[in-house]
């Protein structure tokens, strides 16, 4: 009795420490990507873009546009487009009080001799702060289109899975081999594809091609969920 009371009490723990290890995992997930995003938008700003911060608040305009009229396309508002990225705006740098400290310094008042020393920090990086402001809009913008594309990525998905399926059961009322090896792979695949598509999309500092991208990789998944479940070795 103590051996299995000790099982379900680190059982339910694990179960009640889940959701929190899976909330640290994706900040830590979020705050490389902002990170990385940063650094490019920076690298184009400083060495690529003429105008400098306002060629990135131009593809921020951009992008916003055609976000818009992919909503309008699909007969939908374009509120969580940008709803989006006011929203991971909001959670970065409203949430954290750097918003405020930023209105605070701009306006003139007195400030206390430590606001003061900030002040002079935050004027000498105003570009970098600004790079970052606008290049977590644009990632947040960017996230909001991609979701629009997840109905054509599970349709395909889907065509491509119950394609394997069949081709399997064809396979196997022939006596066809099945292999682990090859499943595993198109599984992992699959995840690879889709991660780096995503941040790739996220980070890319110029305009994107939203349906040829997005069709792209859909079919790409498509094609690997295919293979995957074809060799699905197990029998169910």
């Amino acid at each position: 009795m103590p051996s299995n009371a000790s099982f379900e009490d680190s059982a339910v723990f694990r179960v009640l420490l889940k959701p929190f290890k899976l909330a640290f995992a994706a900040t830590l997930g979020l705050a490389g990507l902002l990170l990385v995003a940063w650094t490019v938008d920076w690298l184009y700003v400083e060495h690529v873009w003429p105008g400098r911060v306002e060629g990135l608040r131009a593809l921020l305009t951009e992008e916003l546009a055609a976000g818009a009229q992919l909503a309008a396309r699909q007969g939908t508002s374009a509120w969580p487009v940008s709803g989006s990225a006011n929203g991971l705006y909001a959670l970065v740098f409203k949430v954290t009080g750097l918003h405020d400290m930023g209105q605070r310094f701009a306006d003139g008042s007195p400030l206390s001799i430590p606001d003061t020393v900030l002040r002079r920090t935050w004027v000498a990086r105003q570009e970098e702060i600004e790079v970052a402001m606008l290049g977590t809009q644009l990632v947040g913008l960017r996230a909001g289109i991609l979701i629009r594309f997840l109905p054509l990525l599970i349709l395909l998905y889907a065509i491509g899975a119950t394609d394997g399926v069949s081709q399997r059961a064809i396979r196997q009322a022939q006596a066809g081999r099945e292999s682990a090896s090859l499943y595993h792979r198109a599984k992992y695949a699959q995840v690879v594809v889709l991660v780096t598509s995503v941040v790739g999309v996220l980070v890319w500092p110029a305009p994107v091609s939203w349906e040829f991208c997005w069709l792209l990789v859909a079919v790409v998944v498509g094609v690997l969920a295919a293979g995957q479940w074809a060799f699905y070795k197990k029998h169910v």
